[in-house]
């Protein structure tokens, strides 16, 4: 980890909150939004989140799976996301959304009118805005824990610290 934490400090609530609180805590908060208040279905949701946390190689996003009221995806869904062309595993709309996430976070040049043709035939505008925040959010929290090293030294509840 390139950050110094000190002793006793949680990582993510140090540097996040304590280091920047202006913009931590607010970055914080959208982070969480995305999280409270999205429409999405769990596969698609899950699908676009996980591939994006394979992109960015975030060690704690990739342990992560999103929890709703009890559900959550089998744990061989991340496999499947990374094999999203070809996995039976995933229906259209989770295999758009771990697409659009790819294409997102390494070239998103190359989302052109037909890309979005195939997209809508999916998703409603709203769904394309909401899950293209949800992207923007873990696109960018992902890699900045990774690459201050703090995805290495954070822990989900039940797991502990390797």
């Amino acid at each position: 980890m390139i950050i110094d934490i000190p002793a006793g400090k949680d990582p993510i609530g140090y540097v996040w909150g304590e280091m920047v609180p202006g913009i931590g805590v607010a970055a914080s908060n959208f982070s969480l939004a995305v999280y409270s208040h999205s429409t999405l279905g769990l596969r698609e949701f899950e699908a676009a989140r996980l591939r994006i946390a394979q992109i960015n190689g975030c060690l704690f996003c990739l342990d992560w799976r999103t929890d709703r009221q009890g559900e959550k995806v089998e744990e061989s869904f991340a496999d499947a996301v990374t094999q999203w062309r070809t996995s039976a595993a995933l229906d259209e709309r989770a295999r758009m959304a771990a697409e659009y996430a790819e294409v997102y976070a390494l070239d998103h040049h190359a989302l052109d009118e037909e890309f979005f043709a195939r997209m809508k035939r999916l998703y409603t505008d709203a769904e394309i805005v909401e899950l293209s925040m949800c992207l923007g959010s873990w696109l960018a929290f992902g890699r900045l824990n990774h690459v201050l090293g703090l995805d290495a030294v954070c822990v989900l509840p039940g797991h502990t610290a390797q």
